[in-house]
């Protein structure tokens, strides 16, 4: 049962875009064109730096909060995750979900 229910939450995070290149408005060819995406400042490039610092901090923060069964769940989420059956790994994917396992890692050594 729990593995239909993470395989309906992937199947699901796919028909909504997540693993899509543009994410979920990539019907509308408009929003991927390269031309249309203006390109970051340095500044906003640091901001967005320092706000993945932050979540990744407050997830951190979370799982170390969380029960075994739930750490559990995250790690079995990173390794589900997959391309679209058309698609090949792409190296981002393989590293992103690297990160969740370190995630889960790092929270088990701040949890008491």
């Amino acid at each position: 049962m729990a593995h239909d229910k993470k395989k309906s939450a992937v199947s699901r995070w796919e028909d909504e875009g997540g693993a899509l290149p543009c994410g979920p408005q990539e019907a509308l060819a408009a929003a991927c064109v390269d031309g249309d995406v203006p390109v970051l400042s340095d500044a906003e490039m640091i901001q967005l730096r320092i706000r993945v610092i932050a979540l990744e901090n407050i997830v951190l923060s979370l799982l170390s909060e969380a029960d075994d069964a739930q750490l559990e769940r995250v790690a079995e989420m990173a390794d589900l995750i997959t391309p679209r059956p058309d698609a090949t790994q792409h190296p981002l994917t393989i590293h992103a979900a690297t990160q969740m396992r370190q995630l889960v890692e790092r929270a088990n050594h701040f949890r008491s």
